[in-house]
């Protein structure tokens, strides 16, 4: 009889907080990754910005008719991302493989996540005009990339995508770790940020339900956090057990010492004074 296929551990590693991962937190990512198969979702945010400032201006992100933020992506866009992801690449494979795990870099566009049609109008200087946007909806995710899943070796994953036309675009890294974690039945997905938890009305929330971060997704939630929280929420409904974010050791997060966790489970949020 053979063994069972090894469960993997799908982490988001936030662009902004990349640089703020010192050794005692790739210490334990190791420590875990001995006993399961890693696959790492990286973001390239600050890594894009240090590249070429103008990507820190307003006029790079746009906003779609829906209110939906976007990168503006064009096919030098696109070239700018592989560079940056190339060498936050080297960094963390050396930094995985000086420490027992061997590991490669998959880019997303390389037969493992598939796009659909982006959309194609787009607000500039207060006009709703057509623009093509190198940007799609993840339709579907095939593992079988995803050749070496086990214990002892990670996948670095950059996430963009590749549309029906042949396009390679961009994603949205949340929700791409997302669309993976439920394709390679994850059992965890952590989503590695450069906040400690999910706050609501100034408090930090130590668990709550898919229904509950949904609600607060569509009422409160801002910026990246809610696209985090949609990522949730699309994990946890591809067969995903539960979602951490927080900025902590992977085995803390894990362990429910620290961050937020999010699972199907009905109830209110948790707040850290509540008992978990």
């Amino acid at each position: 009889m053979s063994a069972s296929p090894a469960i993997p551990t799908v982490v988001k590693l936030g662009g902004s907080c990349l640089d703020d991962l010192d050794g005692t937190w790739w210490d334990d990512l190791a420590r875990h990754g001995r006993e399961h198969p890693l696959v790492l979702v990286h973001g390239w945010s600050k890594p894009l910005k240090k590249l070429d400032a103008r990507y820190s201006e307003p006029s790079a992100i746009l906003r779609d008719r829906y209110g939906n933020q976007s990168r503006w992506t064009t096919p030098e866009v696109i070239n700018d991302i592989k560079t940056v992801s190339a060498v936050l690449a080297e960094d963390v494979l050396a930094r995985l493989e000086s420490r027992g795990i061997t590991a490669e870099r998959l880019l997303g566009s390389d037969g493992l996540v598939g796009a659909g049609e982006g959309e194609r109008w787009w607000w500039r200087e207060k006009q709703l005009v057509e623009l093509e946007n190198l940007v799609g909806p993840i339709t579907g995710v095939d593992p079988a990339p995803l050749k070496n899943l086990q214990p002892g070796h990670a996948y670095l994953v950059t996430p963009l995508a590749r549309n029906a036309a042949g396009q390679e675009v961009n994603t949205d890294a949340d929700r791409a770790a997302a669309a993976i974690a439920g394709a390679t039945g994850a059992s965890d997905l952590v989503l590695v940020t450069d906040v400690g938890h999910l706050l609501i009305d100034d408090q930090p929330v130590r668990r709550i339900s898919a229904q509950d971060a949904a609600a607060f997704r569509d009422k409160g939630a801002k910026g990246g956090m809610r696209k985090k929280l949609r990522a949730a929420g699309e994990a946890l409904e591809h067969g995903v057990e539960r979602v951490v974010i927080g900025s902590a050791a992977v085995s803390d997060l894990l362990a429910g010492s620290t961050g937020t966790l999010i699972t199907k489970a009905p109830g209110g949020a948790a707040t850290s004074g509540a008992d978990a």
